[in-house]
């Protein structure tokens, strides 16, 4: 009986104490200089909680994990972005009151690939969830291809080419006229 009862307590303060952070979306694909946004849900407990919300989010790379936004105790920390993210991030103010962290971040580049975790930090606990951002290099749009050494295109050969071989032709044709003309001359008697 005993053990049910501490059983119970530690499943009420479990419950009503834990924090719990989810990401939206696992994985994002994007093309480079395309825009994004990266979303992260928990559940705020009450209305003031803003003011004890503390959360850092971070793209993990090979070397070091970079820092992409920083809230203490509800309060952005502007110097703490990573120079790779500086001026290229947003928070959307409004979906954190409803429990949600909305990272904007523009501009993409193909560095920005990796594993982003948000951790998150109330009065309720702490927690993180983590997502795969694929950025691709971008596709260029097929130009016309020129000749590389700057002759005219082969289309415009081949007329040339035509034309010439018909006035060849022609040339010819007009010379044997005048062969045959002369040399089988009916007599003038």
């Amino acid at each position: 009986m005993i053990c049910r009862i501490l059983l119970l307590i530690s499943l009420t303060s479990c419950v009503s104490g834990t924090l719990v952070v989810k990401v939206t979306q696992t994985s994002y694909q994007a093309e480079e200089n395309d825009n994004i946004t990266l979303e992260w849900m928990f559940t705020p407990r009450t209305d003031s909680f803003y003011n004890s919300l503390n959360f850092l989010c971070r793209l993990f790379t090979d070397v070091k994990p970079l820092i992409l936004y920083h809230v203490h105790e509800g309060v952005e920390v502007p110097e703490s972005p990573d120079e790779q993210f500086a001026g290229r991030v947003q928070c959307d103010k409004d979906a954190l009151r409803e429990g949600r962290i909305r990272l904007h971040v523009s501009r993409l580049r193909t560095d920005d690939s990796g594993l982003y975790d948000c951790e998150v930090k109330t009065d309720d606990g702490t927690n993180s969830d983590s997502c795969r951002l694929n950025v691709t290099a971008a596709v260029d749009q097929p130009k016309p291809q020129k000749p590389a050494d700057g002759s005219k295109p082969q289309s415009r050969g081949k007329i040339g080419l035509y034309v010439g071989l018909a006035a060849v032709l022609f040339s010819v044709c007009v010379g044997l006229y005048f062969v045959f003309r002369l040399r089988f001359k009916p007599d003038d008697r």
